[in-house]
């Protein structure tokens, strides 16, 4: 896959010159005078490096950047060698986070939330994993156990993504929603993992209406035509996950350090917001049979 580094460094350029004067004055100082040399990597070029990476499809990060970058000595001219620029990926950190929060799609009529775990090693060395001790457990979902993370989203109906938190793997799906959904007032839609009479009537209060399918043992209640052919493309977001899956950016066992893979992930999810050819419901149009 061919990356356009030149777009793509122009719209991060862009957001830096506003974001490091900001992000220099919420920074607490002791008072003393330290030095402040710039380095051979500004930050927009060790952004648009970490973004581009789930573009190429590349699943080693080392090779991406001494493979690919090697060629473009041009556009990276201060480029540095790849154990010093690993360190630089934490001082990206905050950056990456703001970032992010830019990026965030609208608010439309109808939002969808799913959650998608992320594995941090193997369920056999789950006992002996020490980097992401304190932050990962041991969950379950619908395709069986992992030890990690868990990843909940919420989407629009063109794809973006709305709002997004990172929980450890043993949380429940149903836990962080009150959180995610502060100040949106919009029709929520979300699978059977959802279902919880006290989250709706919570929900409900704050403004927004929470719509899943019902179980087998429970009554069937009358349902707007357009919120139940809404509720039959919820497996959408499913295809959202997959695409991202497919590019490495939620499932990577080889980080060493908790900030670098949560940077990783964020430039990953980052890369996703400016694809154009997201998945996405365009219109009601599509839906009616």
């Amino acid at each position: 896959m061919e990356i356009d580094y030149a777009t793509l460094f122009c719209l991060v350029d862009d957001f830096c010159k506003g974001f490091e004067p900001w992000y220099k004055k919420q920074l607490i100082t002791d008072g003393k005078a330290k030095r402040n040399r710039d380095g051979h990597l500004i930050l927009a070029e060790v952004l648009t490096i970490l973004i581009a990476y789930p573009q190429s499809g590349m699943s080693c990060f080392k090779y991406f950047y001494v493979s690919r970058f090697n060629l473009h000595q041009e556009l990276f001219p201060g480029l540095v060698h790849y154990a010093r620029f690993v360190k630089l990926i934490k001082k990206a950190f905050p950056a990456l986070v703001c970032l992010l929060k830019s990026l965030e799609g609208e608010v439309t009529e109808y939002l969808f939330i799913d959650s998608t775990p992320m594995a941090v090693c193997h369920n056999l060395r789950e006992r002996k994993h020490k980097v992401f001790k304190g932050l990962a457990a041991k969950g379950k979902t619908s395709t069986g156990w992992f030890f990690g993370m868990k990843i909940h989203m919420i989407f629009n109906t063109k794809g973006e993504i709305v709002r997004l938190v990172i929980t450890p793997g043993n949380v429940n799906d149903r836990t962080p929603v009150p959180h995610m959904v502060k100040d949106l007032t919009a029709k929520l839609i979300g699978d059977k993992g959802y279902l919880s009479k006290k989250l709706f009537q919570e929900l409900f209060e704050g403004g927004v209406t929470l719509l899943t399918k019902i179980k087998k043992n429970m009554k069937n209640c009358l349902m707007d035509m357009t919120d139940k052919l809404m509720l039959m493309r919820r497996s959408f977001v499913e295809t959202i996950f997959s695409s991202m899956k497919s590019l490495g950016t939620l499932i990577h066992h080889r980080h060493r350090c908790p900030i670098n893979a949560f940077a990783h992930l964020l430039a990953g999810v980052i890369s996703y917001q400016l694809r154009p050819d997201k998945p996405s419901l365009h219109s009601l149009s599509i839906l009616l049979p």
